[in-house]
Parts: C-alpha cells; structure tokens; sequence
C-alpha cells in the first residue's frame, strides 16, 4: 500500500474543507507534534515565574532607595567593598 505523499492528502481531502475545519485540524496536527516530540525526551520548557525570589539573599539587609541614591552619585554602593586605591 502506497502512502499518499502530503500534497496530494491536502489537495484531494483538506483544500476543500471550510476555513474553521482547516483550522481546526491543524491545531489538532500541532498538539499531536507537540505531544510526540515531549515524548522523544526534549526538555520540558519553563515558567519566567520559576525565578521570582531567585538571589533574594544577595539585596537583605540593602536599602533599595539607598542603593539607587549611591549609583546616581558614584559613591560605593550599600554591600559592597571597594579596594582601596594607593
């Protein structure tokens, strides 16, 4: 038995449909290919909001208002030990 090569599958069955059955029917191509590739090991993806409280400990104990005051007016920033220059 021949497969039918994709061209001809949309041609003869697909071109014809109604634009929302089209449509339709490749979202459902698309959730099947994503689904199959899950399942060939590819990475998980992952949420922005897995990094919210990420590095929380490195501003404790700096005022942030303090902070931004310091960078404007090139003084040495609250936390932080510059060298001395000789």
């Amino acid at each position: 038995m021949e497969i039918p090569q994709a061209a001809e599958v949309y041609t003869r069955h697909i071109s014809a449909l109604p634009f929302s059955v089209r449509l339709e029917l490749l979202a459902l191509i698309a959730a099947g290919l994503a689904s199959q590739a899950r399942g060939l090991g590819e990475p998980p993806r992952h949420s922005i909001l897995e990094l919210q409280g990420l590095g929380a400990e490195i501003w404790e104990g700096i005022d942030a208002q303090e902070y931004v005051n310091a960078l404007r007016e090139g003084r040495p920033l609250p936390g932080e030990q510059r060298e001395s220059t000789p």
